[in-house]
């Protein structure tokens, strides 16, 4: 027998942005559900995502008006979250990158002091981390309902309501449904929402490494030919190593055993920090640019990767799923407030006007980057140099791209802004 459920809103996909979305929205007094096709426990495991995420400072804020960054941050014990200070950029070849013989000016160098506040240029939090955190936060949430394992069998659109069908025998009507379900997003395509899609022709491989020295805070993206690789500082003398290799070759460097991965590691690593060793197992992920025509439909919007995937170049994707929350909530609240339907165009398209644009222009910029600098072609070698060590010596633009990366530029929603 079919049970009926109601909800102000359903929201399909229970990862970091699915969750952030829930426990936003109840927050601004809407009843949500959160389905998953995914066991929680599982998500929870240390093999489920070996990830980490980048949080800019203006996402922080969203976490700390929710109630949630003091968890993330160890209140009582050991931290989660280890502030960037510095970032690093720089350009070369695997093998070369640390005989420089003092300061190169093709260094570009982000300094969290140049913001004139004890402001780190963001953090550097584990996924399973902020999992556990949002996954707490949401079974004591009043206004949020986890509805896991569930798979979605069916989705109809009427005027006054969607609704949902379950594989566990439930019926979700909500007035509104949040696509938070990833970069193939199944809910997008049944909406007949186009997306602009290439390959970049790259996978990421994704470990963790103890090394002897401190890392002090400072994060590095070095431009190799074949991809960006970044190494980013966290807590208990630890890095995430994020390195992009194309992705016919990527197999073979997962294949390898630890030790001689590691090697392979080194050469691109660099010794300044000491001896390294291997803190957990690696995994890969494809790279693919990914950009919905459209973030809304009647009854339905997009957040997170079912709006725009991008190249982790500048660690800017999970902080453009925060600002989609963010921006949703001020419009699903406003037009709450003033009788309007949450789950009208009139409403979304609002949503869409705030969006769209900017993450279009953000992610093109990260797709450009990405293939500007995954080369290793003379004339452009020098002209990126050349427009790095430029950059280095203007403050001002310096100080605005820290802003941006920070995402403390442009409208921000309410959730997103400084206080006081």
């Amino acid at each position: 027998m079919t049970r009926t459920f109601h909800f102000d809103i359903a929201i399909v996909g229970g990862g970091l942005a699915g969750s952030l979305a829930a426990l936003a929205l109840a927050d601004s007094g809407f009843s949500c559900a959160l389905i998953d096709a995914t066991d929680p426990a599982t998500m929870r495991g240390a093999g489920f995502d070996g990830r980490t995420s980048a949080i800019s400072y203006a996402s922080a804020r969203v976490f700390r008006r929710l109630g949630l960054w003091e968890a993330i941050c160890g209140a009582g014990g050991e931290p989660d979250a280890e502030p960037i200070r510095d970032i690093l950029v720089t350009d070369g070849r695997a093998n070369s990158r640390f005989d420089r013989g003092g300061a190169s000016p093709f260094f570009l160098h982000f300094d969290s002091r140049e913001l004139g506040e004890d402001q780190p240029l963001g953090f550097i939090v584990e996924n399973r981390r902020l999992r556990d955190v949002m996954f707490d936060a949401v079974d004591t949430a009043p206004g949020v309902t986890m509805v896991a394992p569930a798979r979605r069998v069916a989705t109809r659109f009427d005027r006054g309501a969607a609704v949902m069908r379950l594989d566990n025998g439930r019926d979700i009507v909500a007035s509104l449904i949040i696509a938070a379900d990833g970069r193939s997003s199944p809910l997008r395509a049944e909406a007949k929402i186009k997306t602009h899609h290439w390959g970049c022709g790259q996978t990421g491989i994704v470990a963790t490494v103890a090394h002897e020295r401190p890392h002090r805070g400072v994060a590095q993206e070095f431009f190799l030919p074949s991809g960006p690789f970044a190494i980013l500082p966290m807590t208990q003398n630890r890095s995430s190593i994020v390195w992009t290799e194309r992705e016919e070759a990527a197999p073979a460097y997962m294949a390898l055993d630890d030790a001689a991965f590691l090697g392979a590691l080194r050469q691109r690593f660099g010794a300044h920090l000491g001896e390294l060793r291997l803190a957990g197992p690696r995994w890969s992920y494809p790279f693919a640019f990914t950009l919905a025509q459209r973030y809304a439909a009647p009854r339905l919007a997009l957040i997170g990767d079912a709006a725009r995937a991008v190249h982790p170049i500048a660690g800017q994707g999970f902080n453009l799923g925060v600002k989609d929350i963010a921006a949703l909530a001020d419009v699903l609240r406003e037009g709450r407030d003033v009788g309007l339907d949450i789950g009208s165009l009139t409403v979304l398209q609002e949503y869409q006007r705030w969006r769209r644009f900017d993450s279009m222009a953000l992610a093109l910029g990260m797709d450009f980057l990405n293939r500007l600098f995954s080369n290793d072609l003379g004339p452009l070698r020098l002209a990126r140099d050349l427009g790095m060590s430029a950059v280095g010596r203007v403050g001002p633009l310096r100080n605005f791209l820290m802003r941006e990366a920070g995402a403390d530029m442009g409208s921000l929603p309410s959730l997103m802004m400084a206080e006081g």
